[in-house]
């Protein structure tokens, strides 16, 4: 379990079964090591994010306000609805608790304790 796994708009990909087989690589693996050019990437957000050099767009300034997070998030869909969700605990909480709670999922996004919603 790794912060790595966590996707820039709040997906957990840790419990996904196709990173799982590593036929995904998510949305930051390889960046760091220079494996994966990002001036190739299509992901606006993943674009954005890792060039700010943050882990997720709850560590952005700009997060209440930024055009690409928030037009992902509106989605239709209840899993972008989840991802927001995932972004909006680690802002009011942290990386770690956020790990914690994530690590028993059987997806990107699950439920959270209601004493820490």
């Amino acid at each position: 379990m790794s912060i790595m796994h966590i996707g820039c708009c709040g997906a957990y990909c840790g419990t996904c079964p196709v990173m799982k087989d590593n036929l995904c690589k998510g949305c930051k693996l390889g960046y760091d090591t220079g494996e994966r050019d990002i001036s190739k990437a299509k992901c606006k957000m993943k674009v954005c994010c890792l060039t700010k050099g943050l882990i997720t767009c709850a560590d952005c300034k700009e997060y209440d306000s930024c055009e690409i997070i928030n037009n992902f998030h509106s989605h239709n869909g209840y899993k972008y609805k989840k991802y927001r969700e995932a972004i909006d605990f680690i802002r009011a909480h942290s990386y770690d608790e956020f790990l914690e709670i994530a690590s028993q999922w059987k997806r990107q996004y699950g439920a959270y304790p209601k004493a820490m919603e």
